[in-house]
């Protein structure tokens, strides 16, 4: 009984120990008064956190070196903590004053999901206009895209381009004074010249950046919003058409993210920043584990996402905790909006995202160093080499998220054995699965305007309706997509750019199949050409 006693007293100052107080001194300054706690024993006054926060952001930049003076940068910004975060820290180092500045030239776009969320046009508007003001504000340059967009999109978004400016055998330092003697040279020219002083260009290009309206050249202001009420419903049946929160979340995402990447390209952006936290990084990672997105997460997780080609994802963020960007907002007072997702006020259970997130979060509560534990495993994670090809032919890509097909496993594996046994289901075989088509209304040879199926007609296409050509569809898909489409009731909503892709797809794959007999193999053509 008094060793009962004995270990619940030692319990009881060992609690009492491990209470900190805002009253003790910086832990780097020594000085001042702590006024936050980031960490266990990490306190920090007012000045020295902001020195932390800023020397962060900055030095991991300067660690990756990927984005190079001059390069045109667009900075996704949802409102939301982190993102606003990232615009400031962006804001602070292309200031004048500024030691060693950013050199890179900014660009904002936001993605208006409203109607995904089931917001009316007002409180759509609202929220726009909120942002607009602190992207005003900025002078970067902004672009509000909406996502009833996804609907007029080439098909062209899903192709990997290669980089036009390929800088990977230029030397970093090298563009940096480069960049610098030019920089000083138009200074001189400019100084000789009299030209318009620094605020006042920063207030022309205030003033241009007004007149940018999703990604369309308009004017943000009374204008009637760029898509039909038609495409707002076309969305929505869309998103209604997925059965599960989790597949519909990973949908938007992936929409979201054609968006993003249509318009950097349209608009000559060669990166693009996320706001992706270190606690964010941690949910994502557990969660595409569970959605069978292990070969993709380093892309999906690291600090650059080089899946297509011409344009890179960087994660600048990815070192701040949530906390950290909560506290550095609240303090400096960084504006943020609130804009409302899929999942807001979902209950815990409601999708795999909002389970791992739970999961995480009380684990973190309990012991701190769970999301720091999480988020430097993905560091040591690096993406596969990819298998050799031959000479011109490109690697196959997943249709959705451009990834590397993972589906391509040998028959002794669970992953073949789940393709039987649905084969086995539907109770066809590969000859009787329907081949791709374009929708009979939108026929190549009638032109919309011929009520009989080209697939009658000599000079038709031959399609064939879209209404069960899933199994052909997910051939183009890896392994994780898949799982989205197996879990909507229909494909016939799917964005046109899209079906559009996997029909060109297929039709070439059924083309070299045709002609297979006939191409020549580089390595036995080499050998012939070495021996003559």
């Amino acid at each position: 009984m008094c060793q009962v006693d004995e270990d619940a007293h030692k319990d009881a100052q060992l609690e009492t120990k491990a209470v900190l107080s805002v009253s003790q001194k910086c832990m780097k300054c020594k000085e001042g008064s702590a006024v936050l706690i980031i960490r266990v024993g990490d306190a920090f006054c007012g000045n020295c956190f902001r020195e932390y926060f800023v020397h962060k952001f900055r030095a991991m930049l300067g660690k990756n070196r990927l984005i190079f003076p001059g390069e045109k940068v667009l900075l996704s910004v949802s409102g939301g903590p982190a993102s606003s975060a990232l615009l400031s820290q962006v804001q602070e180092g292309l200031r004048r004053e500024t030691s060693k500045k950013l050199r890179f030239v900014p660009g904002i776009i936001y993605v208006d999901e409203g109607a995904a969320c089931g917001q009316s046009l007002e409180e759509r508007g609202e929220v726009k206009s909120q942002l607009e003001s602190i992207f005003r504000a900025s002078g970067f340059p902004f672009y509000i895209v909406h996502l009833e967009e996804v609907f007029n999109l080439p098909s062209s978004v899903l192709l990997s381009a290669s980089s036009a400016s390929d800088r990977r055998n230029e030397s970093y330092k090298e563009a940096v004074d480069g960049f610098i003697q030019r920089a000083s040279s138009g200074t001189q020219s400019e100084t000789r010249q009299g030209s318009s002083s620094y605020k006042e260009v920063q207030t022309l290009l205030s003033e241009l950046s007004t007149q940018e309206w999703s990604g369309e050249g308009g004017t943000v202001t009374n204008r009637s919003p760029p898509f039909t009420p038609e495409q707002t419903e076309a969305v929505r049946t869309l998103l209604a058409s997925v059965k599960t929160l989790t597949a519909r979340e990973e949908l938007l995402k992936t929409l979201r993210q054609h968006l993003i990447l249509h318009t950097a390209r349209v608009r000559g952006y060669s990166k693009v920043m996320m706001g992706d936290s270190c606690s964010r990084l941690a949910v994502k990672l557990l969660t595409n584990i569970s959605l069978g997105r292990g070969a993709f997460l380093a892309m999906d997780t690291g600090f650059s996402d080089p899946r297509y080609g011409d344009i890179a994802i960087v994660r600048p963020m990815r070192e701040y905790s949530s906390k950290e960007i909560a506290f550095y907002n609240r303090m400096f007072k960084v504006p943020s909006v609130f804009t409302s997702a899929l999942d807001t006020k979902e209950p815990e259970k409601a999708s795999i995202h909002r389970l791992t997130e739970s999961f995480i979060s009380k684990l973190q509560a309990d012991f701190p160093s769970t999301v720091s534990t999480i988020y430097r495993t993905s560091e040591k994670l690096n993406t596969a080499c990819p298998r050799p090809i031959a000479d011109g032919e490109l690697t196959e890509k997943c249709l959705l998220c451009l990834c590397a097909l993972d589906t391509g496993a040998e028959e002794a594996t669970a992953f073949h054995a789940t393709l039987i046994s649905e084969n086995l289901s539907r109770n066809r075989t590969p000859d009787t699965i329907p081949a791709l088509g374009v929708a009979k209304q939108q026929c190549c040879a009638s032109g919309g305007e011929q009520k009989e199926s080209c697939g009658d007609r000599v000079d038709g296409c031959h399609s064939v309706d879209r209404t069960s050509f899933t199994p052909e569809l997910q051939t183009l898909l890896c392994y994780s997509c898949r799982l989205i489409i197996k879990d909507m009731t229909s494909v016939n909503s799917i964005p046109e750019y899209i079906l559009s892709e996997a029909e060109r797809r297929k039709r070439r794959a059924q083309m070299k199949e045709e002609i297979q007999d006939f191409l020549l193999n580089p390595e036995n053509d080499a050998g012939e050409v070495t021996v003559s």
